[in-house]
């Protein structure tokens, strides 16, 4: 194992072990759920889900301004100060202290917040992509807050953020932004060739908008009780064969068969030297190793050397 990274980077890439945090994620992950549920609610439709994400700033997540008839909020969890704060465009706001309480509080909290500032939103209070969903006004299993590691996830979130971003310059091809999708609780970011995909069979509308055109994507997650702890993940849609047996770097990359993706510990990268390059190489290499055996026109697709933002910074 590597040796622990210097102090700066330590703060940059701190710990994240799942058996620490497993039941602050859990609470959290369902909190997140909400926001991103009144987003898609009200948000006009942008392809393969675009519409239903969260993004990383500078003390947390935010929702982004949401349109509401003429005027429009924003949903922003503030890990730096505990709080989750709707703030309108007419200077109104509304806080909600986040804090260990169930699931069920913090529904009746929010949703009582968004209806005292005007916006008497209805949205489906079952959580999405989660083994027994619990509805979110019937939930008072999950209630935890640790701040400290829910602190922890936005650090990590925030260094991820910067490398997908720079890792997503060296393409021109079609690419989604950096986001975290409410449902899966990650943050993605995705390539697409520009080509339809063939259709899934039995795939529902969720998975055949998702998939609708050829992509490889990569992301960060924070983990699942009894599935794996903090990890980077990439696959390719539809997966080209001989993809599995790539060999990508780092060499701690391995394939999953059971998930048919590429997973990369988070506390390899964190431990790395240089945690930036580290994850680059992993984001590098599965495109190179999918692209490849896709047939995916990469002279096209991909920036070319020194024809970046130089001549007009």
């Amino acid at each position: 194992m590597m040796p622990e990274a210097k102090s700066a980077e330590a703060s940059a890439w701190p710990a994240l072990p799942l058996k620490e945090w497993e039941p602050t994620r859990a609470t959290l992950h369902m909190w997140v759920q909400m926001a991103g549920k009144v987003r898609i609610a009200l948000s006009p439709r942008i392809n393969h889900w675009w519409d239903a994400t969260l993004y990383v700033n500078n003390s947390g997540l935010t929702t982004s301004l949401i349109p509401y008839g003429q005027r429009a909020f924003e949903i922003q969890f503030d890990f730096l100060r505990h709080v989750l704060e709707i703030r309108t465009c007419e200077g109104d706001s509304r806080t909600i202290k986040l804090a260990p309480k169930s699931v069920a509080q913090f529904y009746q909290e929010f949703m009582g917040a968004l209806a005292s500032l005007g916006f008497p939103v209805k949205i489906w209070p079952m959580p999405v992509e989660v083994p027994n969903p619990i509805r979110f006004d019937q939930d008072r299993t999950h209630a935890s807050y640790d701040p400290e590691y829910t602190n922890r996830f936005w650090r990590t979130l925030v260094s991820v953020d910067s490398v997908f971003k720079e890792f997503r310059t060296r393409f021109i091809g079609k690419s989604s932004p950096a986001h975290l999708f409410f449902g899966s609780f990650d943050l993605a970011v995705t390539r697409f060739s520009g080509r339809r995909a063939p259709e899934r069979p039995g795939a529902d509308a969720v998975t055949r908008e998702a998939y609708s055109h050829e992509v490889i994507s990569a992301g960060f997650w924070p983990g699942n009780e009894g599935v794996i702890d903090a990890a980077f993940y990439a696959y390719a849609a539809p997966e080209p064969p001989g993809f599995a047996e790539a060999q990508l770097r780092p060499a701690a990359a391995f394939y999953n068969k059971q998930m048919s993706e590429f997973f990369l510990p988070y506390e390899d990268v964190r431990r790395n030297p240089d945690p930036r390059a580290s994850l680059l190489d992993f984001l590098q290499t599965s495109y190179e190793a999918a692209a490849d055996r896709a047939g995916w026109d990469r002279a096209s697709l991909e920036r070319q050397p020194n024809t970046n933002k130089e001549s007009v910074a």
